[in-house]
């Protein structure tokens, strides 16, 4: 996916993850662009906005996402195709929260619907990376 004319980064975390997680990793992953954000330029001014699923099965999405295009085109003058929303790691890497999200592909049927950019990806854990490799988690192949 191209990340050039990206302005604005929707996050959306799992919200049972949220329980016990603040969203630190992702945001900072973000911030130093690394991890699933090595392709956005540190030059480039580009606002995130974290949110979460709703809890499963993840249909509070399609409404937030709906609003989020909605008012950065009214507040900031941002168009849809300068959006891009990352699924965070938590909803679709198998990890120490949980395996990937059951409701995965019913979340990106709508937010295709939206007619959203969507990656996979956000905080690369190296500890769950480790079990991947190890065969412990399932595979992930990072975009």
């Amino acid at each position: 996916m191209e990340n050039k004319n990206i302005k604005l980064i929707g996050i959306i975390q799992c919200d049972f993850a949220k329980e016990r997680c603040s969203g630190f990793a992702c945001i900072n992953s973000f911030h130093d662009r690394i991890d699933a954000f090595t392709g956005y330029s540190k030059d480039d001014n580009i606002m995130v906005v974290p949110f979460n699923c709703g809890g499963c099965p993840g249909r509070r999405i399609g409404r937030v996402t709906e609003n989020l295009i909605k008012r950065a085109k009214k507040k900031a003058n941002i168009d849809k195709d300068e959006i891009v929303i990352h699924l965070s790691s938590c909803m679709v890497t198998d990890s120490a929260h949980y395996p990937p999200c059951p409701h995965l592909g019913y979340i990106e049927k709508i937010l295709s619907r939206k007619g959203a950019k969507v990656r996979k990806g956000s905080y690369k854990s190296k500890t769950a990376q480790r079990r991947r490799d190890e065969g412990i988690y399932e595979a992930f192949e990072w975009e």
